[in-house]
């Protein structure tokens, strides 16, 4: 009810009976009861999300300990880059933004920290994916396909798989407009001491800006050298 409250930004619960397979008295219990929690507002009959929301996901970013550990270096990034730096960690075969800078030049793009993207058009999403177990990574797409956003948009699962093994072999991820029109991203994966997946790091910006050997090399060393601390800090802290 509350992803169908988001989707909508605004809804009645008319809405929400033709929505869902209950009666309206149980639609309007429901209602009440996240209203009195705080997690729906009621503006006269009409209800959009509450607040109550923003304080539990920041609770459980706060205690995740790679959240704590990327934010300072993703902070850096942004700084030193100008552009917009992120942090996306996988959950439930989808990627969440868990953190975000933006550097004095960062262009505007339509995610959020929260903002749950499909991974496998994301150079984020792409960093993941390349370590993840083949057999992890085949579920996520039998669970959420690979619809495609852009032109750009890797739609065929080998041709996925093969992207993949690339990114596992350079340690690198690009997304070449392949979320968005007119944005490029490079990211890398980062690593524990178990060789396992935690999340990944990013740097993204207009194609106007992010090309040749600042696309290709300078921006690759920055996000890999605050990878580098980044592990540091989750191994050994």
């Amino acid at each position: 009810m509350l992803e169908v409250i988001k989707e909508r930004d605004k809804v009645t619960a008319a809405e929400l009976t033709d929505e869902f397979p209950l009666s309206k008295s149980s639609i309007h219990n429901y209602l009440n009861t996240l209203e009195h929690e705080g997690y729906i507002i009621n503006e006269e009959g009409t209800y959009r999300l509450g607040l109550r929301l923003l304080d539990l996901g920041g609770y459980a970013r706060h205690k995740k300990r790679l959240y704590q550990s990327s934010k300072d270096e993703v902070t850096k990034l942004a700084v030193e880059s100008g552009e917009m730096a992120n942090l996306l960690v996988e959950e439930h075969g989808r990627g969440i933004y868990l953190y975000r800078a933006n550097g004095e030049q960062a262009v505007t793009s339509d995610s959020y920290i929260g903002h749950r993207v499909y991974l496998h058009n994301t150079a984020l999403g792409l960093a993941i994916l390349a370590h993840l177990p083949r057999e992890r990574v085949n579920k996520i797409i039998e669970q959420h396909g690979l619809p495609q956003t852009t032109e750009n948009t890797i739609t065929d699962r080998n041709a996925l798989l093969d992207r993949l093994d690339r990114v596992r072999e350079t340690g690198l991820a690009f997304d070449e407009e392949e979320r968005l029109k007119g944005l490029r991203c490079v990211a890398i994966p980062i690593i524990d001491k178990n060789d396992e997946v935690k999340g990944a790091i990013s740097i993204s910006g207009p194609m106007s800006r992010l090309q040749g050997d600042y696309y290709q090399t300078e921006l690759p060393e920055k996000l890999k050298n605050a990878a580098n601390m980044i592990e540091l800090n989750i191994n050994y802290t």
